[in-house]
């Protein structure tokens, strides 16, 4: 069976190579017995793919059980997971299975699996090295033939190092890791998504399916999704049930999107979506690369001025200002920084002429973001000679976003 079939049986919306490529692993795992581990931030929907697993392998006419660990209190985690005999702790009216013999021949899916208890993780382990395992309050050993497949958010190595999970079980468990990408990597899936659940949701609530203007557009697609998938649904029935007009504007949107400005500086954008310009704004991280960039092209520019001192070049040294740029015979060079600025030191050894030795110069550039964004709107609105479409459009942000930083920051024109 292809994706494309596989997507349509499992209800996958997306075409997303990161997503396709999940998909390919677990049905190549799928008729093996190996355990999985499925990575994944909450909301990505990593609750279908022990379902494609399973229904792809030779057990796919046994038990299927999908497990919450974390919403199993520790008291009884072990009695769900395997079982109980009658008068083994209070309450234990009779003997109960526990889900490793029900599911016997077929699928558990331990959802969340990094909540399990430490003494559980131990039972685990056994029953994933050998298939045996012992009832709360008996002595008797038992076995079973069950595939594990586990999924989980947090963040394995660490803890491994808190001593909060078993480094054996988490080599034993991710014999074939699958990793699920965050919705805002998936940024072509996104309206596609939207576009699925407005549908669903006026089928459901029986009224027309909300549309999007090609401004909210942008922003639903740009927005971070911490919630991811299940964030974007919630989302689309909130505004398909509250919101009287079918058409959403931008202003609208934003209502539905907590901390959408907070999230939003000017970057370099990749490409837009649904024939949009492909400029948009991006997060922080964005930025900071672009920041990064541009002080690698100063920095260069400024060896280049340097090199051709030391080769003895005419170079006006008038022109280069000493002020930020001190002598220092120390060859340890240290980073300064604090909350709201970062200044990084680039030693540059240059000859001396006068008194015959290298001697470092010690270059200080600012990092503050607030600084780098004040002068990259100047830059741009210089370039374009006060144009604000071409300079957005060189930001990379939209106009609109523009005009709110020139006047966030008294930006003269």
């Amino acid at each position: 069976m292809n994706l494309q079939d596989i997507k349509q049986r499992f209800g996958i919306i997306g075409h997303s190579p990161l997503l396709e490529r999940a998909l390919d692993v677990a049905r190549q795992v799928a008729p093996t017995d190996l355990s999985v581990i499925i990575n994944g931030e909450s909301g990505t929907g990593k609750e279908v793919f022990p379902q494609i697993i399973h229904q792809f392998s030779a057990r796919k006419h046994g038990q299927y059980i999908a497990v919450n660990c974390g919403a199993i209190p520790e008291g009884t985690i072990d009695s769900e997971l395997f079982g109980h005999e009658k008068g083994s702790f209070t309450g234990a009216h009779e003997a109960r299975k526990g889900y490793f013999e029900v599911a016997d021949g077929g699928t558990i899916f331990l959802d969340e699996v990094g909540e399990l208890p430490l003494p559980t993780q131990a039972r685990l382990l056994r029953i994933l090295e050998t298939g045996e395992y012992i009832r709360v309050g008996s002595s008797k050993v038992q076995k079973t033939n069950v595939r594990v497949v586990a999924a989980t958010n947090i963040n394995f190595n660490l803890a491994i190092e808190k001593g909060k999970f078993r480094e054996d079980l988490f080599y034993r468990l991710n014999t074939v890791p699958i990793n699920l990408p965050p919705l805002r990597e998936r940024k072509d899936d996104i309206y596609l998504l939207f576009r699925k659940f407005a549908s669903d949701f006026a089928t459901k609530y029986r009224m027309p399916a909300i549309k999007l203007d090609h401004e909210a557009e942008q922003a639903l697609v740009n927005y971070y999704w911490p919630g991811n998938i299940r964030q974007l649904k919630n989302i689309t029935e909130q505004i398909s049930i509250i919101e009287k007009e079918r058409d959403i504007n931008l202003n609208s949107l934003l209502l539905y999107l907590p901390n959408y400005d907070s999230n939003k500086l000017p970057a370099l954008s990749a490409a837009g979506h649904q024939g949009g310009s492909g400029f948009s704004d991006m997060n922080e991280r964005d930025l900071l690369y672009k920041v990064l960039f541009e002080m690698k092209k100063e920095l260069n520019d400024l060896k280049k001025v340097v090199q051709t001192i030391v080769q003895g070049g005419n170079v006006n040294l008038s022109a280069i200002s000493t002020d930020d740029m001190p002598y220092n015979n120390d060859r340890n060079f240290p980073v300064v920084s604090n909350a709201n600025d970062v200044t990084i030191h680039n030693p540059i050894v240059v000859k001396d002429a006068a008194n015959g030795f290298n001697q470092p110069i010690v270059v200080e550039e600012s990092l503050s973001l607030q600084d780098k964004e004040i002068d990259m709107i100047k830059k741009a609105l210089k370039k374009h000679k006060g144009k604000r479409k071409y300079a957005s459009q060189e930001l990379g942000i939209s106009e609109r976003t523009l005009y709110r930083k020139i006047n966030e920051y008294n930006i003269v024109e």
